[in-house]
């Protein structure tokens, strides 16, 4: 109860972000790793914030996959986007949550008087996920070894029941909500047209921080995300499913595998006020839910009407919703559970079309 009497009178608040271009699988930004890509947005949130690099006191990172990048993912990429080595850096994993998370534990931590001026954010490069030996620290003596996909094992696969594609779990919920295969297509559809809007308008131009890709023929610069113009409309309904023989999620109605980073820098607004910066945007609640993995499309709509019951809020009072485009069936879900208007979520498009 204290924490929130004070966030109350010197609320949380966001000074600046910045993210980097969001890559298709092997593509324009697979010569960067996860911890690269993070190092960029970072160093461009901390560069839009009005406070030096010095000021920076810890950093929450999200990664889901970080096998192969190297001791504390997150402080190589405060490192290397030029934050002193006095910042205390944790990596943060909670699945498609990570970066959410981060944040979150940025603001509890701000909340709770620990630091005055922390990143949080989150990096992937789902492309530079590597191969995993299970058999080789005790020796594969004789015979064939298997190898396991860092990405699958750790990211899209089930724990509990090994093998279960996450999608699987999608399908069931996709058909208890009685979602057609057009249905979804139709919103991926729309998803892409949002995204191409925004770009062709410079929407993202505001968000993005540019990513130097070092190759053999020199240096390219990328700077626009890559998946929207690659979508193709008409190719959309004849997609096979993804997950089973008549099911109704495809490549296009999933989100991309893809590769990208995106922070934040954030404080309290009486910081805010002695440095002399001007915050962006408050912190009001965040909210968290769980319940059986099974399930997890639907636990967005949870953690929604629980952040807004914090803030005091109804769906009616918000004018813009930003749910995750795991697959296209969560936000429909949301949508229809919480009478979110389509007009009002994701009008930029999600993840179908950004990755």
């Amino acid at each position: 109860m204290e924490s929130e009497v004070a966030v109350d009178r010197d609320p949380i608040v966001i000074l600046s972000y910045a993210r980097t271009p969001m890559g298709s699988f092997q593509g324009a930004l697979a010569g960067a790793t996860a911890t690269q890509l993070g190092a960029d947005a970072v160093r461009g949130a901390v560069a839009r914030s009005g406070v030096s690099a010095a000021e920076i006191e810890r950093i929450y990172m999200g990664c889901v996959l970080p096998a192969g990048l190297g001791q504390a993912p997150a402080r190589q990429a405060a490192i290397n986007a030029g934050l002193g080595d006095h910042v205390e850096a944790t990596t943060v994993n909670k699945m498609c949550g990570s970066g959410m998370q981060a944040a979150i534990l940025a603001a509890d931590a701000l909340a709770a008087g620990s630091v005055d001026l922390l990143v949080a954010g989150g990096m992937e490069s789902m492309t530079n996920a590597p191969y995993l030996s299970k058999s080789h620290r005790g020796g594969a003596r004789i015979g064939h070894d298997r190898m396991y996909d860092h990405m699958y094992l750790d990211g899209l696969e089930d724990a509990y029941e090994p093998g279960k594609l996450m999608g699987n779990f999608a399908e069931d919920t996709a058909h208890e909500y009685q979602f057609t295969r057009k249905q979804m297509d139709d919103y991926a559809i729309d998803s892409l047209h949002r995204a191409q809007r925004a770009q062709k308008s410079g929407a993202f131009d505001r968000e993005i921080v540019s990513v130097d890709i070092a190759g053999r023929k020199g240096t390219t610069t990328v700077s626009l995300d890559e998946q929207p113009a690659k979508g193709d409309v008409a190719k959309i309904p004849t997609l096979k499913p993804a997950f089973s023989k008549d099911g109704t999620i495809t490549a296009a109605n999933a989100s991309s595998i893809s590769d990208g980073a995106a922070a934040l820098v954030m404080t309290r607004a009486s910081v805010a006020e002695r440095l002399g910066v001007t915050p962006i945007a408050r912190v009001v609640a965040h909210a968290a839910h769980a319940h059986a993995p099974a399930l997890f499309t639907t636990a967005p709509v949870f953690a929604m009407r629980k952040a807004m019951e914090k803030a005091g809020w109804s769906a009616s009072d918000i004018d813009l919703f930003e749910v995750n485009e795991a697959f296209a069936v969560v936000a429909m879900i949301a949508m229809r559970d919480l009478g979110l208007p389509h007009d009002k979520v994701n009008i930029h498009g999600g993840a179908c079309a950004l990755g």
